[in-house]
């Protein structure tokens, strides 16, 4: 008993840490593909700037050299897109790599057009910045000492262009390269840490709901502990009560009063009823669920599901429409009919005297569609369905109905939505993947 929180807590953990690598890796695809734009937008703006260059102002550039250095940037970049457009885990090292691909091409454009002479050397700053924003620490003080001495060996290695004289003052092709270059900086570095802010405001709220998602989950994994346990603890007294009604009943007390016997007979149908809700929790929590699992039709399943809870909750009036022409095969146990059959109580409760039930599939999913005409859900539980304890009952511990359907539903890959009606009542839709329930040969989806 004493290592049970100590394996809570490390499956706790194990959750936190995947959550956490889950939005950093979702984080990390969308830093990428932001870097890919980005560089599109440096392969505009190197072909207008050799162009004004070469063109406007008459300067000889190694034009072979520089449209070989734009080839390969543009190769890399269609590469990058095709990759990452299909693969969507980007780690820090891929990162790393691209940004230095980005500084290598920089560093040869400098390289065959002035050096560190040339103006435009202060994009360095710029790949810096992105570099602090986008990677872990470690990598940033890498790439500052890569950057720092690519522009060293520019200023020792290449040559400054030959610019034409005459030019002064504001006039200086330096002075407004440099403003220019300023310019791009700034605007680059709004548009694009906008976007990463953007980005990392997503990753946060992603973050926040996996976390609750964690913990509504693990919330229901103690639930089904509990239950568990009082399932076999109840099993015994169970047993008990049926035996002694089992004698009452042949007892000539009893025998001979016609009312006693009845009443004994009603007795002996709710015992067993519990008896049946006690093993619908144990196979719930796995246990002989093999036993349990059924062939059978998805028809068969939902008619045999409407039968058995219209015997068991009788309203005054109970429409069940079953729109499904094509029937599957399917293989099923407690679980799924149980969630049913929580959306059929809470629609009961709330309007005793009508409920309605349809059911219908598109080839793909599943669609139950449960109707009341009761007094609808508050706008606080339909701004959190299936937030645990958020009921309009008004009793303590409830709430606890539909935030089970939600999570079951999670589970199988489905979805559950709640709205109210125009005309008064609620409808609850419930949409699952066929997948999930249904039977091949040789291969059986249990749910």
């Amino acid at each position: 008993m004493e290592t049970k929180p100590d394996n809570l807590t490390t499956q706790e953990g194990f959750k936190e840490r995947w959550v956490s690598a889950t939005v950093e890796n979702a984080a990390g695809h969308t830093n990428m593909l932001q870097l890919i734009h980005l560089r599109w937008l440096a392969v505009v703006g190197q072909v207008t700037t050799i162009s004004v260059v070469s063109l406007g102002y008459g300067i000889h550039l190694p034009l072979p050299q520089m449209v070989a250095v734009l080839a390969c940037l543009i190769a890399f970049n269609i590469g990058s897109h095709l990759r990452w457009h299909e693969q969507r885990v980007v780690t820090n090292s891929e990162l790393f790599f691209a940004l230095l691909v980005d500084v290598a091409s920089l560093t040869a454009q400098l390289y065959f057009s002035g050096g560190a002479s040339n103006p435009f050397a202060f994009l360095y700053l710029l790949q810096v910045i992105l570099c602090a924003v986008l990677l872990e620490t470690w990598t940033t003080w890498i790439f500052v000492i890569i950057t720092c001495n690519c522009l060293a060996g520019l200023a020792v290695l290449s040559k400054p262009l030959d610019l034409p004289a005459g030019h002064e003052g504001f006039f200086s092709l330096y002075v407004q390269g440099m403003l220019l270059c300023f310019t791009l900086n700034a605007v680059l570095l709004v548009f694009f840490i906008t976007r990463i802010n953007q980005n990392v405001r997503e990753a946060d709220a992603q973050l926040a709901s996996l976390r609750q998602r964690a913990v509504e989950e693990e919330h229901i994994v103690r639930m089904g502990l509990l239950a568990s346990g009082a399932a076999h603890e109840l099993g015994t007294p169970l047993a008990t009560m049926s035996v002694i009604l089992g004698d009452w009943k042949h007892m000539p007390q009893f025998a001979r009063n016609a009312d006693l016997l009845e009443e004994i007979g009603e007795m002996q149908a709710q015992l067993q009823r519990c008896k049946k809700i006690v093993s619908g929790i144990l196979l719930s929590a796995g246990e002989a669920r093999g036993e349990s699992s059924a062939k059978t039709t998805i028809n068969t399943f939902l008619n045999d599901v409407a039968k058995e809870w219209q015997s068991s909750r009788p309203v005054v009036s109970f429409v069940y429409k079953n729109r499904i022409e094509r029937d599957l095969p399917v293989v099923f146990d407690s679980t799924l009919k149980q969630m049913i059959f929580n959306v059929l109580d809470n629609a009961a409760d709330a309007s005793p005297h009508w409920v309605s039930f349809e059911a219908a599939h598109d080839g793909k999913t599943l669609q139950l569609t449960i109707r009341d005409a009761g007094a609808g859900f508050p706008p606080a539980m339909l701004a959190h369905l299936g937030k645990p304890y958020q009921s309009s009952k008004g009793h303590p511990g409830g709430g606890m109905g539909l935030f089970l359907v939600v999570n079951v539903a999670r589970t199988l890959g489905g979805t559950v939505s709640a709205q109210n009606l125009p005309e008064g009542g609620a409808v609850v839709s419930l949409t699952l993947p066929l997948a999930s329930i249904i039977y091949e040969e040789g291969k059986a989806h249990v749910i």
